[in-house]
């Protein structure tokens, strides 16, 4: 289990979404815990992401909202640094 870290600016992005529909708060928190326990669960849809954005990683939770995220290990620790969330439009 990898340790999550929330940037303010994620913290900023996940606040507004969830202030225009507060329905998405429990596919948030829902997507985080499957990313805390298994970066790679098929309901994620994690991936590689390229070009501006390389070296970051992208997960779903919802259909066109998304995730992203840096991985990071700080001696033996590893953790996910969640950089933004928001639709796919908003992210990439």
């Amino acid at each position: 289990m990898m340790k999550l870290r929330l940037s303010n600016r994620f913290k900023k992005d996940a606040a507004r979404l969830i202030k225009k529909n507060p329905e998405l708060k429990e596919k948030l928190a829902d997507a985080l815990l499957l990313l805390e326990h298994d970066i790679f669960n098929p309901a994620l849809k994690t991936h590689k992401l390229k070009g501006a954005l390389k070296g970051l990683w992208s997960a779903s939770w919802g259909y066109d909202l998304r995730l992203v995220f840096e991985l990071k290990q700080t001696g033996e620790e590893k953790s996910i640094e969640l950089l933004t969330a928001g639709s796919h439009d908003e992210v990439y």
